[in-house]
């Protein structure tokens, strides 16, 4: 199981460009990025704080790294036109060369899209745009010219060049639902889900069902998930990250307990661990400290 690091998109763009030299030094596997203009709250409500906008940062992560994978996890296509997409992602890749991964979903935050006046349209709809979109996106990344006649979108002659550096450029979906998971196991490389060992694992076997009823080997799809990573001999501090408010989304405990953890992720088949930094320290040198620990005391040993 390779592991990669997901920062947040809210730390100073200088702080984010000197983390991606760091990781790339061979010991991790790629670098992700939410796609988000502000921070969460779960309703219409908007919540001020910083949130760099990842298509402009992911091309500068790209120019100072060399061995690490990139991308967002994930872009909304409620949000993006699947042709701006397209033809971010080929040029992205152009940056890295060859390194860049191209995550997909449906779009979920209320704020974001209330804020600015865009549909977060019933869940149905959403699924359907989607499906059109990755259908779009992946022609136009591949075909010298792109012809598609949807409910949704027109494309008509469309061009899209340069090629990307690989083929396939990887397309990622990240996400749960039964018939996104369809979608996923027609149309996309990789996978990705959060959620600890037992749910993970259920919507593993969901994923890996989907694959079966399309004809697809669902060997051949990569499969990523991740969880926020706490490391601590402390119980008490272990306690208290698990009853945060990332505690249904983190894993908690001393070297031992998480290569325990770690080793039940890669059992069930999932072959990446993301780990979020964000319970890691509130400056970067305390997260990159962490970072270097989880490696040596957990990550080597495994």
């Amino acid at each position: 199981m390779k592991f990669s690091v997901w920062p947040n998109i809210k730390y100073p763009v200088d702080e984010v460009l000197d983390l991606a030299r760091w990781l790339d030094d061979g010991r991790w596997f790629g670098m992700w990025f939410a796609d988000h203009y502000m921070p969460n709250t779960g309703t219409t409500e908007v919540n001020d704080g910083d949130s760099h906008e990842v298509w402009g940062l992911l091309p500068a992560v790209a120019a100072v790294t060399s061995t690490l994978r990139l991308g967002p996890l994930v872009a909304p296509t409620s949000v993006h036109h699947p042709a701006v997409l397209a033809n971010r992602a080929a040029t992205i890749d152009h940056v890295s060369h060859g390194r860049f991964v191209l995550g997909l979903g449906a779009g979920w935050q209320i704020n974001e899209h209330h804020a600015y006046g865009i549909e977060l349209e019933e869940p149905k709809a959403r699924v359907d745009r989607f499906e059109e979109a990755i259908q779009i996106i992946k022609m136009l990344l591949a075909e010298k010219r792109t012809t598609f006649n949807g409910s949704i979108y027109t494309i008509t002659d469309a061009p899209s060049e340069p090629k990307p550096v690989q083929s396939p450029l990887p397309i990622l979906v990240g996400t749960g639902g039964n018939r996104m998971l369809r979608i996923t196991a027609q149309h996309a490389q990789e996978w990705n889900t959060w959620g600890h060992p037992d749910g993970a694992g259920e919507r593993l076997a969901a994923m890996n069902a989907a694959c079966e009823k399309v004809g697809r080997d669902p060997a051949t799809l990569h499969r990523s998930v991740q969880v926020a990573v706490h490391l601590s001999d402390d119980a008490a501090a272990n306690a208290k990250a698990l009853q945060g408010p990332l505690g249904a989304r983190t894993i908690a405990g001393g070297a031992d307990q998480l290569i325990g953890i770690l080793h039940e992720y890669e059992a069930l088949g999932f072959d990446e661990f993301i780990v979020p930094d964000w319970l890691m320290g509130s400056d970067p040198n305390s997260r990159k400290e962490h970072l270097d620990r989880l490696h040596t005391d957990v990550i080597s040993k495994m």
